[in-house]
């Protein structure tokens, strides 16, 4: 076979029928790819897997011994059941085999091997059904006759042994065993990590490493290999993104300076009734000299729930407007995009208002009022543009886009973000969340954007109380709740409920994944239904306490023009309750709201129960959020609500919130710019590694910007921008 290379395509190294379901399952199609999938774990021939403790029904691979093997025959069909037990020397399993005897001649008390498949309880045992299993003694490299003098059995024994990342259909050993023809296929690699820098981090060469992090003859060899190759993944990573930020920094943009005297910024500033917070006047200032220069502002501005984010956007879409430019806020639900439109028409004013006519856009609006308002930007009459997703249609065009804003920036995906862009000429962009991000997510996940934060919130805010509602263990407290709100509705103020569901049948489209309910103790399912919306609303007005009281539903699932109403009423006074899913997630603002009740609040993920809380207290009354739970005390999802009962700190909870979530949820395609799932780096982990990379890809982009001296790297930096851009196009 010639010598393969990492781009070397892999069924001509392994096989089509290997090949295939690498791809399918690992997403493996180079050579690179797969030496990119490294082991889990690293077992010993000598040592057993705790079999302890396995989870009913997951795909697992151990390592054990036969401990006895017994054939019996079957009562209610013909055939017979091969019965072996394996142990750990404490726990035991059973491998069952159906019309199988033949294969007691190999599973003989005393050998040791790895044994893979779907775990399974019957009659109280833990039991693998049919399993797949590869014994030490039958593997190529188990020593013969010759070789088993007491040393080279020893050193065989205690070798360490890869467990790959593995499905039904791909064991670990056929995993390890393509792995091996790969390696074997290989040709020299040329390493892309210049020497000095290799040299100066301890960093092995790429051949080495990938090497002893397959093919260890002891611990250290994978632990130095993993550290090399997590090392390149950082580095890599960062320097894509630092790459990526400074060809930005060189593009051509029209610059958007600040108006004259008397213009509509200035203006807008005089009507307002207070004065900016020291965060949002900084944070104001950097936006508008990036605004003001000549290249395209990259910006992502975080801050607390109720910080008056959208206040510093406002300000920046007046000073694009001045210039004759136009801004697009993009929004993630039909409601809060319509919120936006209300509280932008509400500051400016009726006079501003005219003068800037901003307008609405969503899916699900009437033909007629989506004609006038693409026509309306199309002719640039339309300074301000709000929308969902809809912007991104293939329909919408701007006379001179100089502006997007993006809201909750992590609810949308690069291509989105980039598909806006294309609408304009280099327009500047401006990335918000309410949802705090730790600084080594924002460095992974938003490292091509620079970071403004606010940390204060407006004075006069009385602040949010939150308590964690058992149901099960304190039922007084969960009745207490409704008694609570029915006297807060007494007197004139009014109570959001939030369920996670819409009807016992039917989820909520517009709300983020949600977390998987507590089960029972056997694994079968949900304790109960969970709390949903159509069903809380009967309850409620079933409540004698709520006699008279107006109860309302709202969901991403209504039409468009019943949300509107509905949030209209509410934001009126008309509703007294609102019982809704995350639509009022962010960006709802009712000042006489006091009250926020999470049903099944077990179901939401830390940043979302912080951002449902900002819902009240938004007025001249503090505020209460009640978090209702079935979830028992020790569980992560009981972890969850009362870390957010602890602190009212949105930074502190993002880290909480690293430590607890799975990675995927944090870090993905649509976050890290459509790279793939991070292999060796865990963010909550290696914070130190990523922060220390960055700096290292700074310093040599410094000395050497266009990466003449380390071609290597620069194949990287083309072939991330050729993928980026062939996706680009794919959904253009």
């Amino acid at each position: 076979m010639s010598t393969a290379t990492l781009d070397t395509r892999l069924e001509g190294v392994v096989g089509a029928r290997t090949a295939k379901p690498l791809a399918k399952a690992f997403g493996a199609e180079t050579v690179r790819d797969l030496l990119m999938h490294v082991p889990r774990r690293y077992s010993r021939r000598g040592e057993l897997t705790p079999l302890l403790g396995l989870p009913i029904g997951e795909h697992v691979t151990v390592v054990a011994q036969v401990l006895d093997v017994k054939e019996r025959t079957m009562q209610r069909r013909r055939g017979s059941i091969l019965e072996v037990r394996i142990t750990d020397g404490t726990g035991s399993l059973t491998l069952t085999f159906f019309n199988q005897g033949w294969r007691a001649k190999d599973l003989r008390a005393g050998r040791r091997g790895i044994f893979a498949g779907k775990v399974s309880a019957y009659r109280n045992q833990l039991q693998l059904q049919h399993p797949d299993y590869e014994l030490f003694e039958n593997r190529d490299d188990a020593p013969d006759g010759e070789q088993l003098d007491k040393a080279a059995a020893l050193a065989w024994a205690e070798t360490p042994v890869p467990i790959y990342p593995a499905t039904a259909q791909l064991t670990s050993w056929i995993i390890q065993r393509a792995v091996g023809l790969a390696l074997d296929a290989l040709g020299p690699i040329e390493d892309p990590l210049p020497a000095e820098i290799r040299n100066a981090e301890e960093v092995i060469a790429l051949g080495p490493a990938f090497e002893l992090v397959h093919r260890p003859q002891t611990d250290a060899d994978w632990k130095r290999a993993r550290e090399s190759l997590r090392f390149r993944e950082a580095f890599e990573l960062q320097l894509a993104l630092l790459d990526r930020r400074r060809r930005t920094a060189q593009e051509s943009s029209t610059p958007r300076p600040l108006g004259k005297a008397g213009g509509q910024l200035e203006r807008f500033d005089a009507t307002l009734p207070f004065q900016l917070t020291g965060d949002q006047a900084s944070a104001g200032q950097t936006i508008a000299a990036e605004l003001a220069a000549p290249h395209p502002m990259h910006r992502l501005l975080q801050g607390e729930v109720g910080s008056g984010k959208t206040l510093v956007a406002l300000r920046a879409m007046l000073q694009v407007a001045e210039s004759g430019g136009q801004s697009a806020l993009l929004a993630p639900t039909e409601v809060l995009a319509a919120q936006h439109f209300r509280s932008i028409t509400e500051a400016l004013g009726p006079d501003m208002t005219a003068e800037i006519a901003p307008v609405l856009l969503t899916g699900r609006m009437p033909t007629a009022e989506r004609k006038r308002a693409l026509l309306s930007l199309a002719s640039g009459n339309a300074a301000i543009a709000v929308g969902t997703h809809a912007l991104l249609s293939e329909g919408v065009s701007f006379y001179d886009l100089g502006l997007i804003v993006v809201d909750e920036q992590h609810r949308f995906g690069v291509e989105q973000r980039e598909a806006l862009r294309r609408k304009g000429a280099q327009p500047h962009v401006l990335a918000m969340t309410a949802t705090p991000i730790p600084r080594t997510v924002a460095l992974t996940a938003f490292g091509d954007l620079e970071v403004s934060t606010i940390r204060e919130l407006p004075p006069g805010r009385l602040g949010i109380e939150t308590f964690t509602v058992p149901e099960l263990e304190m039922p007084n407290r969960a009745a207490r709740v409704w008694a609570r709100s029915a006297e807060d509705i007494a007197a004139g103020r009014q109570i959001y409920v939030v369920c996670p569901a819409i009807s016992a049948s039917e989820k909520e489209s517009d709300a983020e994944e949600g977390i998987e309910p507590e089960t029972t103790e056997d694994g079968a399912g949900p304790k109960r239904p969970l709390a949903n919306v159509t069903d809380t609303v009967a309850e409620l007005r079933a409540r004698p306490e709520f006699a008279g009281v107006t109860i309302e539903a709202l969901t991403g699932s209504m039409a468009s023009a019943d949300k509107d109403r509905v949030m209209r009423d509410f934001a009126d006074g008309k509703i007294q309750m609102l019982v809704a899913t995350t639509v009022i997630e962010v960006g709802v603002n009712v000042p006489n709201a006091t009250i926020m009740i999470v049903r099944d609040a077990d179901r939401f993920g830390i940043s979302q129960l912080h951002q449902l809380r900002g819902r009240v207290g938004r007025g001249s009354h503090a505020g209460l959020c009640l978090l209702m739970t079935t979830a028992a005390q020790g569980t992560i999802a009981r972890e969850r609500i009362d870390a957010v009962a602890d602190t009212s700190d949105g930074f502190v909870l993002a880290e909480v919130d690293l430590s607890l979530r799975r990675e995927g949820d944090i870090l993905g395609t649509a976050q890290s710019g459509g790279r793939s799932t991070l292999r060796l780096l865990r963010v909550a982990e290696h914070g130190e590694l990523i922060a220390h990379t960055r700096d290292v890809a700074a310093a040599l982009l410094e000395q050497d910007p266009e990466l003449t001296n380390a071609p290597g790297l620069a194949q990287i930096i083309a072939r991330e921008q050729e993928a980026r851009l062939l996706d680009n196009l794919a959904k253009s």
